[in-house]
């Protein structure tokens, strides 16, 4: 028996572990369940704690340039104090929230590049501490859908995805990075806007949405960044005229005016700047308008629009090759 506990600490024999996620998407502020099957090794052994960590891929720029890491953004201990007897099986199943801030890694059943996971720790006495890493699939809220889809009602597309650090001036924003879609402008805004960055800040009682458009220079003046923020409830999903909002948003932003004769809605500056906080708030309530018979058909025909920019954007056999070397690897370095 101290043999065997000796080899156990070494990580062999040990227990194992093995997280199965339910399948599906979840959404941002929704429940992440499942359950953790655990494996009893050759000895005896003390769980002190089965750990769950959210995960994520994320972006950092430097002096140096830009550099890519592995960043912790929840944990959740959904067991421990109990002791799993040589070769026993045992499931342990959980039920835990998001935060509101989750991240949106696929729209309309495309992947969108980013990359999330649930990292299960299992706290063994006397052992090595064994790990499982599991892809996370995040879909979006209502009202993030309604207005993606209202963007593409209006003719932008999708180009990238990606996960910054760094915090975002003037919000509530509680993650220790953002996250970044980028779009191509339609005909319409081509000649004003290069691109236009899309942030959602979700909260339990709505959400803030940062919009950064690129904006093309003219004959007398250089080009630069316009910021603007809005502000929606998630109520506002049904009752609320998506495309009209959107496209006052974006109109208001290409002009760089304030919006609703709000002085101070919109502003210039870097995108370090945004990146980093170093902008005042920005303040506008988006309350919207009420729609129309019909609404929503016309914004599931819009919605198409922008699932063809994802799906053209992106080639599926190669995001999921870049998913799968993120876990590989992160599992290599765990073992």
């Amino acid at each position: 028996m101290v043999f065997k506990r000796l080899l156990g600490s070494m990580g062999i024999g040990g227990p194992s572990v093995d997280t199965v996620l339910t399948p599906g998407a979840v959404r941002p502020g929704g429940s992440l369940t499942g359950e953790v099957h655990l494996k009893g090794g050759n000895a005896d052994f003390d769980i002190e704690h089965i750990t769950l960590e959210l995960v994520a891929r994320v972006e950092a720029e430097h002096g140096d340039g830009e550099s890519e890491g592995v960043v912790a953004f929840e944990r959740f201990t959904v067991a421990g104090g109990f002791r799993l007897a040589e070769g026993e099986r045992r499931s342990v199943p959980f039920d835990v929230t998001l935060p509101w801030e989750t991240p949106v890694s696929e729209l309309y059943g495309q992947p969108l590049g980013i990359v999330l996971g649930v990292r299960t720790e299992l706290g063994v006495a006397g052992a090595k501490d064994k790990g499982d890493l599991d892809p996370l699939t995040v879909g979006p809220l209502p009202v993030q859908e309604a207005v993606l889809e209202a963007f593409g009602q209006l003719g932008f597309g999708f180009r990238s995805a990606d996960l910054e650090y760094g915090r975002i001036g003037g919000t509530g924003q509680r993650l220790p990075f953002y996250q970044e879609i980028e779009l191509s402008p339609s005909l319409e805004y081509a000649q004003r806007i290069n691109e236009l960055e899309l942030t959602f800040l979700a909260r339990p009682d709505g959400m803030e949405v940062v919009l950064e458009a690129d904006k093309r220079g003219g004959p007398f003046s250089g080009g630069h960044d316009a910021l603007a923020r809005f502000t929606v409830g998630h109520q506002d999903v049904a009752r609320t005229d998506w495309t009209r909002e959107v496209e006052s948003w974006v109109r208001h932003l290409a002009e760089n005016r304030p919006v609703h004769g709000t002085p101070g809605a919109y502003g210039d500056g870097s995108h370090d700047a945004y990146g980093h906080g170093a902008h005042a708030p920005y303040g506008h309530e988006g309350h919207g308008h009420r729609s129309g018979p019909g609404m929503g058909t016309a914004v599931a025909a819009g919605a198409a629009g922008l699932a063809v920019g994802v799906a053209g954007g992106l080639v599926a056999a190669e995001v999921v090759d870049e998913v799968g070397d993120f876990f590989e690897g992160d599992e290599d370095d765990e073992g």
